[in-house]
């Protein structure tokens, strides 16, 4: 993608570090009331007025948790925005502001960072947060992207992973699987072209699983739709790394346990059927595929009411005490321990 001979490049030298910062950044004029001073400073500053601040950041490194070889550069910086911004949405919390911090090699011409700025710019319009610093430098070895997050909420509608109580009711938000499903199908992709770079592969049966790896959407939708419905809840995160994990997450902090309903978990059937083909069982996709960004969280009961038969929830479990310990429950009813096998940065050889 990026040694197409008919593309213009210009080298990074040419700018330096000062004009690409002015480059990249001459469509980020800050739109909200709470950023003070935004890009062009020794820091941003940011007014509140007496909300608590929220603040969270994700590195992604070229490698580890992308591939060039089929992730568009404008998808990438998009992704890299939405994994920050749902950290704080899984806090109850409102997205304001982001940072960015770029490391590169010499191998990416400036037209390769407006493709990745590009869609940061996007992300930060859709989702009305405004771009307030960040920093460039050069890389040895491929690209890394470097994203802070920072939101606000009031005092009383902050959650955190340690509220659940035994009883609650366990939902999630949409459906689980689809974008460690479309990474199969990228992966293989992938390695047909190497075998025949004339191929021209036929994705249409999976548009909605490799838009779900390559452009996940933060559910910025569901702490208002929570207040419009009265309900807060005990305790919630996003699903980064795997529902299995995320759930014993809220287990361990809350000093809890659970029964998950394999039959409960919500799947597309596109999710089913590419499971299928690649013989793959869709439960332990959904339990360890992770990068869903979809939100977990617990209710009390007596809020059941107010949330059944709403097609953005699931409500796929319940919370029980602590020595009860953490079980999925099978579609045939047997009791089986809640093992964590989601994605693990640190779990990988070096090269």
């Amino acid at each position: 993608m990026l040694e197409d001979s008919q593309q213009s490049r210009t080298n990074l030298s040419e700018l330096g570090e000062f004009g690409l910062i002015d480059l990249l950044t001459k469509n980020l004029a800050p739109k909200l009331k709470s950023t003070v001073k935004s890009i062009g400073d020794d820091a941003a500053v940011l007014d509140f007025n007496g909300y608590e601040t929220l603040v969270t950041t994700d590195l992604l490194v070229e490698g580890v948790h992308f591939d060039l070889a089929y992730m568009p550069l404008k998808h990438l910086g998009y992704k890299a925005v939405m994994v920050n911004l749902s950290d704080v949405y899984a806090m109850n919390g409102e997205a304001t502001q982001i940072t960015i911090g770029i490391a590169c090699s010499n191998r990416f011409p400036v037209e390769a960072l407006e493709e990745l700025y590009a869609g940061i710019e996007l992300a930060a319009k859709i989702y009305n947060v405004d771009v307030v610093g960040g920093d460039t430098t050069s890389s040895t070895k491929g690209l890394l992207i470097s994203v802070t997050a920072l939101g606000k909420a009031k005092k009383e509608d902050v959650v955190y992973r340690s509220g659940a109580k035994p009883n609650d009711l366990l939902v999630v938000t949409g459906d689980l699987g689809a974008s460690y499903m479309g990474l199969q199908i990228l992966e293989r992709e992938k390695e047909v072209f190497k075998v025949n770079p004339n191929s021209q592969p036929d994705l249409d049966q999976y548009t909605y699983l490799i838009e779900r790896q390559l452009k996940p959407e933060a559910r910025k939708d569901i702490g208002p739709l929570l207040r419009s419905l009265e309900v807060k809840p005990t305790s919630m995160i996003d699903i980064s790394d795997g529902l299995s994990s995320e759930i014993i997450h809220i287990c361990k902090n809350s000093k809890v346990g659970v029964n998950l309903y394999e039959n409960k978990i919500p799947l597309d059937p596109a999710v089913i059927a590419a499971c299928e083909e690649f013989e793959l069982d869709s439960t332990t996709i959904a339990l360890s595929g992770g990068e869903d960004y979809e939100l977990l969280f617990t209710v009390a009961q007596e809020d059941f009411d107010k949330i059944k038969g709403n097609p953005n929830f699931s409500i796929i479990g319940y919370m029980t005490e602590e020595r009860e310990g953490m079980h999925l429950i099978t579609r045939g009813d047997t009791k089986i321990p809640l093992i964590a096998k989601g994605w693990n940065a640190m779990d990988r050889e070096e090269d």
